[in-house]
């Protein structure tokens, strides 16, 4: 298949371009390369991918120097004019659309950037594949649009009515347009809740990449909620695999998603449908940051600090029914996970 992946120089889009071109697709990833974090850790993943960084300037594919099935586009997605020639030329069979203006903590500094980018940009893809005859549109949600709900484990069955982000509020927006999309136009759409992404390559504002250098440097980690917290961890490799396994099945309407008073949340009598992937065994912070002290070889100096706002206290993915329709099922061990990163993280700062 021709593929669009957008996020490719960020932290899942680039390990899943990499996979599909390793099946034989044919993919084009896109990226606005933004510095909401360091860029030249961006840059890192494009070249690692074999996008020369001389060679890349906005509106141009470029194509990769050791994948023959890549080329790399740096694009806005609020660009709309820019985005509809690319598909208009290339003609993708599927769309998994990754990229968006990610964190939790930053939403509540620049909250400007979340509706642009992961509210206005959305709609562009939707109107793109709209007119453009996508057979699928994968994209990524969050775990965050669970916010207030307290039930464990999270169900695609709950209601995610009460945010506490205006990231997390534009994720469950993008479910919303989603689904108005599959419903008037019948374009088959799914979304991927995401819970707590890790390993190689992995963004620098995520909590095992800042207690790494933090202890890597002798320095204080910062522990908030007391280390009162869990989180449903999951290994990239796990994530690529249920991206793969999603994208060349789009949904099909489904005739009793309502059954009197009963409603499947997570499906549509339009080709829609929402899936949690995660790893189903949530961990403490506590046993997070052990296992990143025994990889790195030092122990941490914790700096104990209240529950930050925007943040939840526990996410727990339920992947029951992406197991059920996918044979889905993660396989990373915590500890395995950390002491890959670590290694990779050790390695790459070494290099450059």
């Amino acid at each position: 298949m021709k593929i669009l992946v957008t996020g490719t120089a960020g932290f899942i889009g680039y390990h899943l371009a990499n996979r599909l071109i390793a099946e034989g697709h044919e993919v084009i990833g896109l990226d606005s390369i933004n510095n909401y974090y360091d860029v030249s850790l961006k840059i890192g993943r494009l070249e690692s991918a074999g996008i020369p960084r001389n060679q890349i300037a906005y509106k141009e594919l470029i194509q990769s120097e050791t994948q023959p099935g890549y080329q790399f586009i740096q694009l806005r997605l609020e660009d709309e004019a820019g985005l509809n020639r690319l598909f208009q030329e290339q003609q993708f069979d599927m769309v998994c659309h990754l990229a968006a203006q990610a964190g939790v903590r930053y939403s509540l500094k620049n909250p400007k950037a979340y509706i642009q980018s992961n509210i206005v940009g959305f709609g562009h893809i939707l109107e793109a594949c709209r007119y453009n005859n996508i057979k699928h549109l994968v994209y990524a949600s969050s775990s965050s649009v669970y916010g207030l709900n307290k039930k464990t484990p999270f169900s695609t069955q709950d209601h995610v009515d009460h945010p506490v982000s205006l990231y997390a509020a534009s994720k469950k927006s993008n479910e919303l347009m989603a689904h108005t999309y599959s419903h008037l136009f019948g374009l088959p759409t799914t979304g991927l809740r995401f819970f707590t992404v890790y390993g190689p390559w992995g963004r620098p504002d995520m909590a095992l990449f800042l207690f790494t250098k933090a202890i890597l440097n002798e320095q204080p980690i910062k522990v908030f909620n007391y280390g009162n917290m869990k989180r449903d961890f999951t290994y990239i490799d796990d994530i690529v695999e249920g991206l793969c396994r999603v994208i060349p099945s789009p949904p099909l309407p489904q005739e009793n998603w309502k059954n009197g008073d009963t409603i499947d949340t997570a499906a549509s009598s339009a080709p829609y449908k929402i899936y949690n992937i995660g790893n189903n065994e949530p961990a403490k912070l506590g046993d997070f940051i052990q296992a990143v002290e025994k990889a790195v070889g030092k122990l941490a100096v914790k700096e104990m600090l209240p529950l930050q706002p925007g943040d939840v206290e526990e996410t727990y993915a339920d992947t029951s029914d992406l197991a059920r329709d996918f044979d889905y099922q993660p396989n990373m061990a915590l500890e395995e996970g950390v002491e890959r990163f670590v290694e990779w993280y050790q390695g790459y700062y070494q290099d450059i």
